[in-house]
């Protein structure tokens, strides 16, 4: 591209509002700019209309009819050569339509960049650290973590490719009352090994896996000091063998039980209360949270002198910031929703911006099976566990089915549409697209990446909605970088597949005239190219053949 063209649309538009003296009152356009959900409003659209109708007391038809007017007037220079039309349209939307000029620079950009196209350093180098999965080491990983560290591990790889210098953790909480159930459930599976009947508590781990644990130790003679530290770093092992199987790895395993040795809990509040933050009431002591938006104060050290749950969670919040990050991401499951509050709020207790820690809420899954939902149990055991989803439909389809809806809602994963190898599954269907190009330009005498091609032969409909839609992706990560949410990235590259397939099935690429197959080849390179980046962020493997 010869210009940035969100920047210069961004820019006209400031003019504009100066030109109408509303500058004041709309604030940074950039934000009111995005692309229409149809190819029929435009290549852009500005919704600041809508925005400023309330403050003006007038209809946004009526503004964005002025701030087209105003537009139109002042696009000159470089600019016009892209834009073809500037038009108010719909309830007050001010649509920008450009020249084929602009589509065509675009692709002649995706098969000069190659893997590049859409690398940006708009992160700066900005260190950010993302905690995610977490989950205790008393079971193995269900399916809602599984959620998580797929939205995670895709998160990192899009924020990286952005310019941001990302590194992933596990909190392990490697101690405490779950562990102690964990060695009491152990021990108990080993009596009846030896042949004592025993009455089973309800709240233990009731899983087979605790029985293996307990064969473990029974046929190996083992002489055991501490059964719960023992069967949580035996489960520890089989969660990590499970994430790296699902293509996921962590820089950092930080343990709760270390930061408990290190001291670093006391110093923490021993800080707090130096600030006068933490105070003392019926023998507890606790966090002037509400000075900082929480809904009300927090103990962090009960009564009898133990920590609750949000000390040890503040001194290692505050460990992440002294090891330099700058940006805080957490992904947690809808259980931890009430607790975002009071750890900001400790963020900003020591003087840090809370918007610097982000939270994202990830939601549960429901996997289905012939048509019916698996019912789950962690404590008894009875769930379906990432293992068990990757031995049924392997890491391909278990990474993209994950990410298909936005973390903020319920996941419904259907285990037998995810192994039909069928445009149904939608993953086999971008796939598939990424391995028909590939055989096309297997067999391709011409070389699709050629600088000189004349892309002004591509005219058709299905030809111009598949080059718009190759333009979009830039813009597609950046909206997974605002919304901190890699869903967009699955439902983009279905969008690709798809006008890929039309664009294919309609017109014949070989054997055209030499001119219009250049640009043809070049138009399905391009797309691979995008596709294939697509694939690789979601971890995603890009086949050849199929």
């Amino acid at each position: 591209m010869k210009i940035d063209i969100e920047a210069s649309l961004t820019e006209l538009i400031q003019r504009s509002l100066d030109e109408l003296g509303l500058a004041g009152m709309a604030g940074d356009a950039a934000r009111y700019l995005d692309v229409p959900s149809s190819d029929s409003f435009g290549d852009y659209s500005c919704t600041l209309a809508l925005r400023l109708s309330r403050q003006l007391k007038k209809p946004p038809q009526e503004i964005a009819r002025s701030l087209a007017e105003t537009i139109n007037r002042l696009l000159g220079g470089e600019l016009a050569g892209y834009v073809a039309a500037v038009k108010a349209e719909g309830a007050g939307f001010v649509n920008f339509y450009f020249t084929n000029r602009y589509l065509y620079e675009q692709l002649q950009d995706i098969c000069a960049r190659g893997g590049s196209f859409a690398r940006s350093d708009i992160g700066g180098g900005r260190r950010v650290l993302i905690e995610f999965v977490s989950a205790n080491p008393t079971g193995a990983l269900s399916v809602a973590h599984a959620r998580q560290a797929a939205v995670g591990d895709v998160l990192a790889n899009i924020l990286s490719f952005l310019g941001f210098e990302v590194k992933k953790e596990y909190y392990l909480n490697d101690e405490g009352n779950q562990i102690n159930i964990l060695g009491r459930s152990i021990e108990l599976r080993l009596k009846e090994l030896a042949g004592e009947k025993i009455d089973f508590p309800e709240d233990h781990y009731q899983g087979d896996y605790i029985y293996d644990i307990a064969r473990l130790i029974k046929e190996g003679g083992l002489r055991i000091e501490n059964y719960g530290d023992y069967g949580a770093a035996h489960i520890l092992e089989v969660i990590r063998k499970e994430l790296d199987d699902f293509g996921v790895t962590f820089d950092n395993w930080y343990s709760q039980k270390e930061l408990g040795k290190s001291g670093k809990i006391e110093e923490a509040l021993r800080a707090l209360k130096e600030k006068g933050l933490v105070f003392e009431n019926e023998g507890a002591w606790w966090l002037r949270s509400t000075q900082f938006g929480d809904d009300k104060d927090r103990v962090v050290v009960k009564s009898d002198g133990t920590y609750t749950y949000l000390a040890p969670d503040i001194a290692y919040h505050q460990e992440k910031y002294r090891r330099g990050f700058a940006w805080l991401i957490n992904l947690w499951g809808p259980d931890h929703h009430g607790y975002i509050g009071r750890l900001k709020a400790s963020v900003a207790a020591f003087g840090r911006d809370p918007e610097t820690l982000s939270v994202i809420i990830v939601q549960l899954a429901t996997i289905f099976r012939g048509g019916k939902p698996v019912q789950m149990s962690t404590r008894k055991g009875q769930y379906i566990t990432l293992r068990e989803v990757l031995s049924e439909v392997g890491i391909d389809a278990a990474r993209f089915f994950f990410l298909m809806r936005r973390t903020s809602s319920h996941l419904d994963f259907d285990l037998d549409v995810a192994k039909k190898q069928t445009a149904e599954n939608p993953v086999y269907y971008v796939q598939y697209a990424h391995a028909r190009m590939h055989g096309i330009l297997r067999g391709s005498p011409l070389d699709p990446a050629a600088r000189d091609t004349d892309f002004s032969v591509l005219k058709e409909d299905e030809e111009i909605r598949l080059i718009r839609k190759l333009t979009c992706l830039p813009r597609i990560l950046r909206v997974c970088l605002a919304t901190q949410d890699p869903y967009m990235l699955t439902v983009y590259l279905q969008e690709v597949a798809g006008e890929f397939h039309k664009f294919y099935d309609k017109h014949r690429v070989l054997g055209q005239d030499e001119r219009l197959t250049a640009a043809r080849l070049a138009l399905i390179e391009a797309t691979r190219i995008v596709i294939a980046t697509g694939l690789k962020l979601l971890g995603v493997s890009r086949p050849e053949k199929m």
